[in-house]
């Protein structure tokens, strides 16, 4: 019989309040965006209005992303950690993720 450990999942959590403020402001904007798109897509508005929206919305969330991920790493790197290496690459699969 074979015994099968599963691998402890690396992660981060950011600490930097300012980057935080501004991941979350960002996002809320997406929110907001998106409720946009709900009711011009009720009120029947022209395609490329609404592809116009979307598109801001799809921007917002990436900017927030990457934010994310670029300011989890800078800290990853700061700090020293011992596990940089492994939350260095985490960090990079997320960023890949949105590629």
């Amino acid at each position: 019989m074979w015994l099968t450990v599963a691998a402890k999942k690396v992660s981060h959590v950011l600490s930097d309040e300012v980057q935080l403020v501004a991941i979350a402001k960002r996002v809320k904007r997406a929110q907001g965006q998106l409720g946009a798109v709900v009711r011009m897509l009720e009120e029947g508005r022209n395609c490329d209005e609404i592809v116009i929206q979307m598109s801001a919305v799809s921007k917002a969330v990436n900017t927030a992303a990457f934010t994310l991920i670029s300011a989890s790493l800078k800290e990853c790197l700061v700090e020293g950690k011992n596990n940089q290496e492994q939350v260095t690459a985490q960090l990079q699969k997320l960023f890949l993720s949105l590629a």
